[in-house]
């Protein structure tokens, strides 16, 4: 674990989560003793065999779940239920289809907590503001069905972004789109972050990925994460200059690093699927 600081924004603390099954009796340790300190402004990107415990973190740190035990803190306070400050992305868009992109996006700021006190001329020009900073402007009256699936993952992103949360928790959200589509909008996930900005001007952002080179393109950090139990095998910290989109790929240090955090999940993302080890697969 890194060591805290005073611009710690999240800090899991020996924090282990456990399932019981009542159909069998069964307890499944799904989480152990998992400890990290994520930075104010830093993007962490969490790999890991399938059944690693990865959305089962990010669905703590929302809290939409509980830890077992241990605690998982932002700023200082214990989470202990979802909050407006922190926004869920999935992978699977969650768009309402019986309403347009700026009621899609607006729809936070309408019946949430994030647009309690500001008019409705003020949530109007919010609204706007985000779909226009995902490039979705000649769109606004269009319904999820008209939309690409490129298209509609904007208007998810822009969703989680006009209701102002303080950390973004993004679950495989790219995991269903064609792969130019993906590359295209890891480009923009980027430039919409803030790459090119100061630290203290992003976003917290915890990023879940099966994807190693998209993990490496966008993280400040990588958690590698072993299974059964789900533990943090290493975090792997990502020494590419920014700003990456465009040219990381080609810096020898991409491959080194995609090449490394392979390697420590390898053999279990073989099991995982049934293959046996790397080794054994590959014989």
């Amino acid at each position: 674990m890194n060591a805290p600081t005073d611009a710690t924004k999240l800090r899991l603390k020996n924090v282990t989560k456990s399932f019981f099954t009542p159909r069998t009796g069964s307890t499944t340790l799904a989480v152990a003793e998992m400890s990290l300190d994520i930075q104010t402004g830093e993007f962490i990107c969490i790999v890991g065999p399938s059944g690693c415990g990865k959305s089962t973190v990010l669905n703590m740190i929302a809290g939409l779940d509980q830890p077992s035990s241990g605690q998982i803190d932002k700023d200082g306070q214990v989470i202990t239920a979802p909050g407006a400050d922190r926004g869920v992305m999935f992978q699977d868009y969650a768009l309402m289809p019986w309403q347009t992109v700026v009621d899609n996006v607006g729809f936070g700021l309408r019946h949430g907590t994030p647009g309690e006190h500001l008019s409705a001329k003020q949530r109007q020009e919010r609204v706007a503001h985000f779909i226009e900073l995902v490039g979705l402007q000649g769109s606004e009256n269009k319904y999820p069905h008209q939309l690409s699936g490129g298209m509609r993952q904007r208007v998810a992103l822009a969703r989680l972004l006009a209701n102002g949360p303080d950390i973004l928790l993004l679950d495989e959200p790219l995991g269903a789109l064609d792969a130019q589509t993906r590359l295209i909008l890891q480009a923009e996930l980027l430039r919409i972050w803030g790459e090119t900005s100061p630290v203290f001007e992003r976003k917290t952002a915890i990023f879940i990925t099966h994807d190693i080179e998209e993990a490496v393109l966008l993280a400040d950090r990588v958690v590698v994460m072993s299974t059964h139990p789900g533990r943090v095998r290493e975090v792997v910290t990502i020494d590419i200059p920014r700003p990456r989109a465009g040219h990381a790929r080609t810096n020898p240090r991409f491959g080194v690093l995609v090449e490394h955090i392979w390697s420590l999940i390898r053999d279990e993302a073989y099991r995982a699927i049934g293959g046996g080890t790397s080794t054994k697969a590959l014989s």
